[in-house]
């Protein structure tokens, strides 16, 4: 009676902790008034906006010039959005996202604005003062820099500096602690502001305008002060700052007038806001049905079991949701594509314990022995694919750039979430439900006893269909080579260029419409491409400049009215897509070694892990070919869709190694090897099967629903999930067999 008390009151929390996380969700997506998941940042893809990314010409700049740098463009772009981000890339490339902007003219006219750092009289010839005080006591010019330059009263600009300094020192008078900037001029800076304090001093009994010098910052006074001497040896200081980071800022803001820093933009992207919130519409949609079509799956595949499942799910998607927000996470479209695929893969590890827990119960045990041997006898199985899928999603973090390290962030988050969910949550509710009086074993889906399949006997068939896939991957690649010039048809990641996407209001034109007037209008040569689904055309031509691009857009909206918010483009430079390529097969190479290395580690086994790695190396291969065959365009998301393929079919092997494992440890003498290998992927087949249409679920309707950008994606998702389904079953088990046949001293043959 005590146990069905305490499981009544874990069920009616449960419902409690379930509804109000479910509700929470809704209302914050749904009003101001509560915070949650509006709450969470969107990147540019999704809300619209201009991103650019800069590189130095110096190949080797000073932490202190880049820093100094980033905050340079960082007061420019908040000047055009206070949601604007700027951050380093590397040792010598700065980012730079401005949402809510479509006019990348402006964008790029404030910051390639060289901006600067001026010294100048304080009051004109007559001594009228340039600048007052508004009603904070904040200085402010009354002429322009223009203006006060016509008048002759510039004394320098941030050129003529040599350095700035932050100081803090004592006082000599009154041992009061004081914060100083100490600066040193150049050649021609040290005559200026020699002449500049020569005559300012003149006036230090008389006329304490006159006796001023201002620092002034993109039109914004930073610094007025007295001249206490004749400054000639190149040296100066600017006494009375409130603090050291007072003293800091100034500094700052002095160094960056004189940069001697020259950029040059590698990449741009210019986002309409209307084609963004269309892509985070249709990608929720296809996230929130998947997720009730995943719920329903489970209950009717697992009972009782499948409920426990539907609610844990419920509160993994708080806990990440609660992640996004703590760790300031920018959600990207591939982000949510990381989400609602991490969705499906939750599942997977509760799949396994609910396998588990059958298969206990198929054995006469009592439900609740089965459940407590069901979670300890998953527990590695879990463990050692979560934590490989892992590897892929640091790889993806780590060699990944922008929306690369978004879709890694929210993968890992996931990965990380579903393992608690599985193994605390889960049992908890299982627990509660057992508790409450729900302990008949019918509610918990007994298992059959599965028919063992003879699938190392049948390899030479799976040779046959995997070398035929292969085949005709290599075929294509070859074909595509001759024809194309190129095995794949990469964008404008890999070979660099600019990119245009414009969504027409009515009729699409044509192509060859399109290709002509591209032609007639910039006198450069277009590739057009109809992106299915939508009235978008998308053109793709060399890197064009700021002004070509300008006159390209203007001719598509006078022409064909459409809006600026209609029209996305993106352009990025050789350089950048050189390391894209480099990059992407560094990143395949190093998660696969990782993966091997935790394989080989873990099982103790170099045939686990070089089987297993084969496996994988045929379903990169597979969708390699789908990318061949149907021209899939190959960007930044074919490396986040390649690494996670690899993950998941990791994932997917390593279930059956584990069970096989394990029966391995319980196989006698007379026990054929084939028979141990067979009934391990028997016993696991089902799990094998119920975990990819969990997973093709969500991803087949981010393929029905998603803009193209998301089903480009999608599509080699789900043949790689397919293909890593089918080589977990038929290929890495019978590779183990062959492995430890020939190198493992087996006696028996298939």
């Amino acid at each position: 009676m005590k146990d069905k008390t305490k499981g009544i009151i874990m069920l009616i929390v449960t419902v409690i902790v379930v509804a109000a996380i479910g509700l929470w969700i809704g209302l914050s997506a749904m009003t101001d008034d509560v915070p949650g998941a509006k709450d969470i940042n969107l990147g540019l893809d999704l809300r619209g906006g201009v991103s650019v990314t800069y590189q130095t010409k110096e190949e080797n700049p000073s932490s202190d010039d880049m820093s100094d740098l980033q905050t340079k463009l960082d007061k420019r772009a908040t000047a055009l959005s206070t949601e604007a981000h700027v951050y380093l890339e590397g040792n010598r490339r700065i980012n730079v996202d401005i949402p809510g902007r479509d006019n990348a003219d402006e964008v790029f006219k404030t910051l390639g604005d060289a901006g600067s750092v001026y010294f100048t009289y304080a009051c004109d010839k007559d001594g009228n003062s340039y600048y007052a005080t508004d009603e904070s006591g904040k200085y402010v010019l009354t002429k322009t820099i223009e203006e006060i330059t016509a008048d002759g009263r510039l004394i320098l600009d941030g050129t003529d500096v040599g350095s700035a300094e932050a100081l803090s020192g004592t006082d000599n008078s009154t041992g009061a602690v004081q914060y100083i900037v100490s600066l040193t001029f150049k050649e021609a800076g040290t005559k200026k502001f020699a002449d500049a304090t020569t005559e300012c001093y003149g006036f230090r009994d008389t006329d304490s305008l006159r006796n001023q010098i201002m620092i002034v910052y993109d039109n914004e006074i930073s610094s007025v002060a007295n001249v206490k001497a004749v400054l000639d040896d190149g040296k100066a200081q600017i006494e009375g700052q409130r603090s050291f980071e007072d003293a800091k800022n100034l500094a700052t803001i002095i160094r960056i007038g004189a940069l001697p820093l020259e950029i040059e933009p590698l990449r741009s992207n210019v986002v309409g806001a209307t084609l963004g919130s269309r892509a985070l519409k249709t990608s929720l949609i296809a996230g929130l049905i998947g997720l009730c079509l995943v719920c329903l799956y489970m209950i009717v595949v697992y009972k009782l079991p499948g409920l426990t499942a539907s609610l844990s799910l419920v509160v993994y998607l708080g806990i990440v949701m609660s992640m996004l927000l703590l760790f300031d996470v920018t959600l990207t479209l591939p982000g949510i594509a990381g989400i609602i695929l991490s969705v499906g893969m939750a599942v997977d590890a509760n799949v396994i314990i609910f396998t588990r827990i059958s298969e206990e119960l198929a054995t006469g045990k009592t439900v609740r022995s089965a459940v407590k041997l069901g979670f300890h006898k998953a527990a590695s199985a879990i463990l050692d694919g979560n934590i490989t899928t892992l590897i892929a999603a640091i790889v993806l973090f780590a060699f990944g750039s922008g929306v690369i390290k978004g879709f890694a962030t929210t993968l890992g988050i996931g990965i990380v979430v579903s393992m608690f969910t599985a193994f605390i949550v889960t049992s908890l509710i299982m627990k509660a439900f057992y508790y409450a009086g729900l302990d008949n074993p019918k509610m918990y889906n007994v298992a059959k006893k599965p028919k063992t399949l003879r699938i190392v006997q049948n390899w030479k068939k799976y040779v046959c269909i995997s070398g035929a896939m292969i085949g005709l991957c290599i075929v294509m690649l070859i074909v595509n080579k001759v024809n194309t010039g190129d095995i794949l048809n990469y964008g404008l990641d890999f070979v660099g260029g600019t990119s245009v996407q414009v969504t027409f209001p009515d009729n699409v034109p044509s192509n060859a419409e399109i290709e002509d007037f591209v032609k007639n209008t910039i006198g450069e040569k277009a590739t057009v491409s109809e992106i299915s689904g939508s009235n978008a055309l998308s053109l793709k031509t060399l890197s064009l400049s700021e002004d070509t691009l300008d006159t390209l857009k203007k001719g598509l909206m006078s022409t064909y009215a459409v809006s600026e918010s209609d029209i996305e483009t993106e352009t990025i430079s050789g350089t950048v897509s050189g390391e894209m390529k480099r990059d992407a097969i560094l990143a395949v190479v190093i998660a696969t070694v990782c993966m091997l290395l935790y394989i080989w580690i873990r099982f103790k086994n170099i045939a686990f892990a070089s089987s297993s790695v084969l496996a994988l190396v045929h379903d990169v291969l597979v969708v390699l070919g789908l990318y061949a065959v149907i021209r899939l365009t190959v960007d930044t998301s074919f490396i986040a869709c390649m690494l996670t393929i690899v993950g998941y079919s990791i994932n997917a092997t390593i279930v059956i190694f584990d069970r096989l494992r394990e029966n391995l440890g319980l196989m006698r003498k007379k026990d054929d090897l084939a028979d141990v290998v067979n009934r391990s992927i028997s016993e696991t087949f089902t799990r094998s099967i119920h975990t990819s249409v969990t997973t093709l679920i969500t991803v087949v309707m981010l393929i029905i629903l998603g803009v193209e950008s998301v089903r480009i994606f999608a599509i080699p998702m789900a043949v790689g999930i397919v293909c890593g389904g089918y080589s977990s079953v038929c290929i890495a088990g019978t590779l183990w067999y062959f492995f430890r046949k020939k190198f493992g001293g087996a006696k028996n043959e298939a």
